[in-house]
């Protein structure tokens, strides 16, 4: 098909044809700032993510600690020791995030594995790591590309029966 246009005869199949490779360029210039932006508010809502639910995760250990509770062990029969059971609490609510018991720290008193008597303070605290996925993310992270959470609460024991700290 011809069309004149000022006195030119072009062909206008000719002209869609030339330009048939820009939008190729321009996908391939836009695409790594949108993928980077993509992959990065990934990775942020990843992190946001993990930091509430470890938090979420030991505000309901330090909520069990205070009682003096013990969950019963399945495995063995009788029940758990405080620290163990404050740990268990822990690592349920975590959904799967720890994969470490001994990441989590159970302290009274300045005394590690000890969750305090009636009255005492109670020191639940967890430091666990999470990879980022976006290496040019990542590597504000350090050479590992990890970030390390270091999550902690702090409650006063209830008054319960002395013989329940074991």
């Amino acid at each position: 098909m011809k069309q004149s246009s000022g006195g030119k005869v072009t062909n206008l199949g000719q002209a869609l044809r030339s330009r048939s490779g820009q939008s190729l360029i321009e996908f391939a210039l836009v695409a790594p700032l949108f993928f980077l932006l993509v992959f990065g508010i990934t990775d942020f809502g990843r992190l946001f993510f993990t930091q509430e639910t470890l938090q979420f995760a030991l505000r309901e250990a330090g909520r069990y600690a205070v009682t003096g509770q013990h969950k019963p062990d399945l495995k063995n029969g009788g029940n758990l020791s405080r620290v163990a059971s404050i740990k268990a609490i822990a690592q349920q609510n975590a959904i799967g995030m720890i994969t470490d018991p001994n990441s989590i720290v159970v302290s009274s008193g300045g005394v590690n594995n000890f969750a305090g008597g009636p009255g005492d303070t109670v020191l639940v605290s967890l430091t666990t790591n999470l990879k980022l996925i976006t290496p040019m993310i990542g590597r504000f992270f350090g050479p590992s590309q990890t970030y390390t959470f270091t999550v902690q609460t702090t409650f006063r024991n209830e008054p319960f029966d002395f013989s329940q700290t074991n």
